[in-house]
């Protein structure tokens, strides 16, 4: 085949036509322009709190969109077209530098973001967010409507979750540590509850727990446990002491299942879809020794011995003759 002026041109032409009808035109003809399910008109407050994301170039490092190929932070909905009706201009993002915040909205009680707007470092230890603490009081109040607005009606759902539970928070906190702790430990499900840490303490163990602590807790529990991180000023209720607990009846479950489930309602977030399983253990460990004092860990009840546990940790388990094996 000659390669001829023609030919390029007309090639050319062909190639931008069915890149044209490919991204433009056959989107344009079938996507929805009804709201979706979930679709609200936002608050005056909302809306100017977008203005000020759009201006500081938040979509830059955080994209609003969620496919079906996603299973990370907020991935609890697939995003739709008609999600994005009343946005002018779109913020769908490419970048995630950050975590995609199209289903924000409840994830946190505002007093987090607060925190996290003022540095990120406080609750994020090692996030490479800006501090926005320039914006003012003011500004942030818009800016924290918006994240919340994220996700609409399901973020609704999910911020009033945020109230309901973060006054029988504060409640339980204002009435002293002992009513405090109580009523935190009983909303955690009895066999929690009894369940001891299932793995040995180990000296890699508790240097694993204690850097997962300064990557996600020191900011808020503080470097000796004592719940005085930075954030906690502005957090209310503050986060928990840890050294409080060394009195108490306390177990690896109970610490697993706060870590892993999180508080609702104060600035304890899950983490169960950032930590694997191991990690969770580990970092309760760490937090039992070295703050509360004592670890139940490797104790009865236990089950098969991990395979990586080193030799000399584990008391003699039981043969299939049900007596001990050495």
């Amino acid at each position: 085949m000659k390669m001829s002026p023609l030919f390029i041109v007309f090639g050319g032409l062909v190639i931008f036509a069915s890149v044209l009808f490919i991204a433009v035109i056959l989107p344009w003809t079938t996507i929805s322009e009804q709201p979706s399910e979930i679709f609200r008109v936002r608050s005056a407050l909302e809306a100017r709190g977008r203005d000020i994301y759009v201006r500081n170039g938040c979509t830059f490092c955080h994209t609003q969109f969620v496919r079906d190929l996603d299973w990370d932070h907020g991935a609890e909905r697939i995003a739709r077209s008609g999600d994005y009706i009343a946005d002018r201009p779109h913020l769908v993002g490419t970048e995630r530098t950050g975590p995609d915040l199209s289903q924000e909205g409840g994830e946190h009680p505002d007093d987090w973001h607060l925190a996290h707007f003022t540095n990120p470092r406080w609750v994020r230890p090692e996030s490479i967010m800006p501090s926005w603490q320039f914006l003012g009081p003011e500004n942030l109040q818009a800016l924290i409507a918006y994240k919340q607005s994220l996700g609409y009606r399901l973020a609704d759902l999910r911020v009033e979750r945020q109230r309901v539970w973060k006054a029988q928070a504060v409640q339980a906190y204002e009435a002293g540590p002992d009513e405090n702790i109580a009523w935190l430990h009983q909303m955690i499900p009895e066999p929690w509850r009894k369940l001891p840490n299932p793995y040995p303490t180990t000296e890699a163990g508790l240097q694993r727990g204690h850097k997962i602590y300064q990557s996600y807790c020191i900011g808020c529990h503080g470097p000796i446990g004592d719940g005085m991180g930075p954030a906690q000023p502005v957090l209310h209720p503050p986060p928990l002491n840890f050294t409080l607990l060394a009195q108490r009846e306390i177990s690896g479950g109970i610490l697993y299942y706060q870590i892993m489930n999180g508080i609702t309602g104060t600035a304890m977030p899950y983490f169960k879809r950032e930590l694997e399983s191991a990690k969770i253990w580990e970092v309760g460990d760490y937090v039992a020794v070295y703050f509360i004092g004592r670890s139940d860990a490797n104790q009865d009840p236990r089950g098969i011995d991990a395979s990586y546990e080193p030799p000399g940790t584990a008391p003699r388990s039981p043969g299939l003759n049900g007596k001990k094996e050495p």
